[in-house]
């Protein structure tokens, strides 16, 4: 029996021919191996046959009246695309001729009569396994496929998006030209540029270590700390120590990134800059003077955003002044190590010899036709993103246009929102909360902030509370794969709750916002762990235990309930348009 032989289940066979007795024959063997039969007196009938009741494998004589069974097989092969049907031709001929004749019309294999029960049993046993490998890979080239088309899409979704966070605002000005050639999709360098409330204009140039999408990630967390603290008028220095600070607290060790910030004031004609890591950045003087020279290089002069810790990084920048018409080129060094055929890297000298010798209008189009020249058609090993920006006159400057005020929403809340284990198994809450908050206008500011405090208390009742995870295991890669398998075992038997706890005031123009968390579990010591999380974060060291130091970077209490299964945060701040909006 073959592993079909369940009736409900059972592969069906057509049998064609025309004479009675070997039909007959030949179907009572296909019965007794296990399959359904469908008999079939000739060609027309074969065809008729086939296509109304779909058989998994046809016999085939290859000599009936009507239509013979060469021309039956060309049709069932040609009508069926990508289904796979085996044919066995039955035959009595014996001339290679003739039998090659049955392989070109699209049989698979033959059988010659007098029929051999243990031979067709065989060949049919061997066929049967061939379709089914066939259906496997169909079915999963039709997956691989669909997911193909599915990432490509979310990869698309997901470029629009990163475009927009991290490289579309204040580009599109007539004194900033800007190169951004990605090697990939996704790439690692970054370019910001935002005015402050003074509308000067700060501009960053990142380049991430590594490529694609892993490189790319960093750029989120850095624009959002650039954009949020250069619309509040921070400075240089403050910007550079919180992006650093930032980028050490969310980066994978061993991801960091080479940077320039510049910080431009139009009106009193310097420019303020900070260099980790990346090329220098050239000021090219409209008119050189003996003690300003044409070409002043800006070289690097700090290590890179997410190296250091907070109490090793130094934020001092330098001052230099300028004039109206000169310039300032930045790029990454995806430009000075561009190859060409001889693998001969394009260089720093080169570049700087292009920056000083071209004229100083054409700065920028000269760099870049001279590396695109050098390359040629060689391929690229980075990302290649250059910037001029032009002093021009302050008053060119057009000031930043004011959000608009959106009215409404309540001044004082509460609500409660509980997942139960099934939920729990298969429902992540944190967008649909989200939303729900979203829907007071004054939160709208701090929705990063919310969202990942709320994203790190539920991820601690779910895996800790709940799960009893131990957080220990993600003190190494292998450990972290450890953690993560255990979480997908537990969540599966997963027998608990998890209780969200929301309140929000708005008095005067101060919003106060309370998240409190609690869970099913039974708590833990949070006395000790607190403890070892202070010590571990002035040391800045340690996989593990990082997220309470988040919870104390974005709120302004925490507060930890006895036992231990409920932890309740507290932020405030004052509303940006001064009132209930």
């Amino acid at each position: 029996m073959n592993s079909f032989s369940n009736p409900a289940f059972a592969t069906k066979v057509l049998v064609a021919d025309d004479n009675a007795v070997d039909r007959k024959v030949l179907s009572a063997i296909v019965r007794r191996a296990g399959y359904q039969v469908i008999d079939a007196v000739d060609g027309n009938d074969a065809l008729e046959k086939y296509y109304a009741q779909a058989p998994d494998l046809v016999l085939l004589d290859a000599l009936m009246p009507g239509k013979d069974g060469f021309a039956v097989a060309r049709e069932i092969k040609a009508g069926s695309q990508d289904k796979f049907v085996p044919i066995i031709f039955l035959t009595s001929l014996t001339e290679a001729s003739e039998l090659a004749r049955c392989v070109e019309a699209g049989g698979d294999d033959f059988l010659s009569k007098p029929y051999n029960r243990v031979i067709l049993n065989a060949k049919l046993s061997a066929l049967q396994r061939v379709r089914d490998m066939h259906q496997t890979l169909q079915r999963q080239r039709d997956e691989i496929s669909k997911h193909h088309m599915q990432l490509v899409a979310d990869q698309e979704a997901a470029k629009a998006v990163f475009d927009n966070v991290a490289h579309a605002r204040h580009l599109d000005v007539s004194y900033i030209k800007h190169l951004l050639s990605p090697l990939a999709l996704f790439n690692g360098d970054v370019l910001l540029a935002a005015q402050n409330p003074n509308n000067n204009v700060y501009v960053l140039l990142g380049d991430f270590t590594g490529h694609g999408l892993a490189a790319a990630i960093g750029a989120l967390p850095l624009s959002d700390v650039f954009y949020g603290m250069t619309a509040k008028g921070f400075s240089l220095p403050e910007i550079m120590r919180e992006c650093n600070r930032k980028l050490c607290s969310v980066l994978p060790a061993g991801y960091f990134c080479c940077a320039a910030g510049l910080y431009i004031d139009f009106g009193r004609q310097t420019v303020e800059f900070w260099n980790g890591g990346l090329p220098s950045v050239y000021l090219r003087r409209k008119q050189a003077l003996a003690l300003k020279p044409a070409l002043l290089p800006l070289a690097s002069n700090h290590l890179p955003l997410g190296i250091l810790s907070a109490d090793k990084f130094s934020d001092v920048t330098e001052v230099v002044e300028v004039a109206q018409g000169d310039r300032l080129f930045m790029a990454t060094d995806g430009v000075i190590e561009a190859r060409d055929e001889n693998g001969s890297y394009y260089g720093s000298h080169r570049l700087e010899s292009m920056v000083r010798e071209s004229p100083i209008d054409q700065v920028f189009g000269s760099v870049k036709r001279d590396v695109y020249g050098f390359m040629q058609e060689q391929d690229r090993d980075d990302d290649i993103t250059m910037v001029e920006i032009e002093i021009v006159p302050a008053d060119t400057i057009q000031a930043k246009a004011s959000p608009p005020v959106e009215a409404g929403g309540p001044s004082d809340w509460k609500f409660s929102y509980e997942l139960g284990c099934e939920s729990l198994k298969n429902f992540n809450p944190l967008p649909l909360l989200q939303q729900v908050l979203m829907e007071a206008p004054y939160l709208r500011t701090r929705s990063t902030e919310i969202y990942t405090v709320m994203a790190e208390l539920y991820s601690n009742a779910l895996e800790h509370g709940v799960l009893g995870l131990n957080s220990s295991m993600k003190s190494s890669a292998e450990g972290f794969a450890q953690y993560y398998a255990a979480r997908a075992k537990a969540l599966e038997q997963v027998d608990g709750w998890v209780r969200f706890s929301f309140s929000a005031y708005v008095q005067q123009t101060r919003v106060k916002l309370e998240i409190r968390v609690e869970d099913s579990g039974a708590g833990f010591d949070y006395v000790t762990y607190l403890q070892k999380a202070r010590e571990d974060s002035a040391q800045n060291n340690g996989y593990h235990g990082r997220g309470v130091k988040l919870l104390w970077d974005l709120c302004n209490r925490v507060d930890y309930i006895a036992p231990g299964n409920a932890v309740e945060v507290h932020m405030s701040w004052e509303n940006d348009n001064g009132r209930n909006d």
